[in-house]
């Protein structure tokens, strides 16, 4: 499907975890889907658990469609130089919804102020670039319904129109007995394009308003 210019947060569709290793410490990301700031802690707690013999858990958080819940902790590392730096990453890579803990196994050598922060910030950039992430953004959603003998090819050619159509998605498709319906969420310049594919279309096809939604949209 085509992207649009107004994707702005992205949200982690898969917990990711990665590993570096700086001047004999361990620092090992983890990356957590969440939606509830509650939740936090007891993530937070199973990490602790499993990772029982390291000195620090940082970690940073972003809630909301827009990032609007933030919060960081620096688990006992010099003030500023783990959880913020942390935050600043998932603030510049605009994620939201996610929870990063960098659990931290010292290695007997002193990094520093600057190279804490380096190291913090690395390891949830570095993780973020292996993570996959969805994008959500506000969509008029309309249905449409065609004929079941022509669902094949409806769905082909709607399919084709998302794809080369910026801000056009294809959300679901549902075969009900007689007809097909289609779901598609279109920002304002792909609705008209709707219009113009609909009086093209080489089969029935009928057109109900279904308001407006914030819909997920990968990659």
């Amino acid at each position: 499907m085509a992207q649009s210019a107004d994707l702005g947060w992205g949200f982690l569709a898969a917990q990711v975890v990665s590993e570096q290793v700086i001047k004999k410490s361990r620092f090992i990301t983890h990356l957590f889907p969440l939606t509830d700031p509650e939740a936090a802690r007891d993530v937070i707690g199973t990490v602790r658990k499993e990772h029982y013999q390291a000195r620090h858990h940082c970690s940073a958080l972003v809630v909301g469609p827009d990032g609007e819940w933030q919060r960081s902790n620096d688990d006992g590392e010099p003030a500023g130089t783990a959880g913020a730096p942390m935050l600043e990453v998932l603030r510049r890579r605009q994620v939201s919804d996610i929870l990063a803990v960098v659990t931290r196994y010292f290695g007997g050598t002193l990094l520093g102020a600057a190279g804490l922060v380096r190291a913090y910030s690395g390891g949830v950039s570095a993780a973020l670039d292996q993570a996959r992430l969805a994008h959500k953004a506000w969509r008029d959603i309309v249905q449409l319904e065609v004929p079941a003998q022509e669902a094949g090819r409806a769905e082909h050619s709607l399919r084709t129109f998302a794809g080369r159509t910026r801000g056009a998605e294809l959300a679901a498709v549902a075969y009900e007995g007689q007809h097909a319906r289609f779901e598609l969420g279109l920002d304002t310049p792909a609705r008209a394009a709707l219009d113009a594919w609909l009086a093209a279309a080489p089969f029935p096809a009928s057109l109900q308003e279904d308001g407006r939604r914030l819909i997920t949209i990968d990659g």
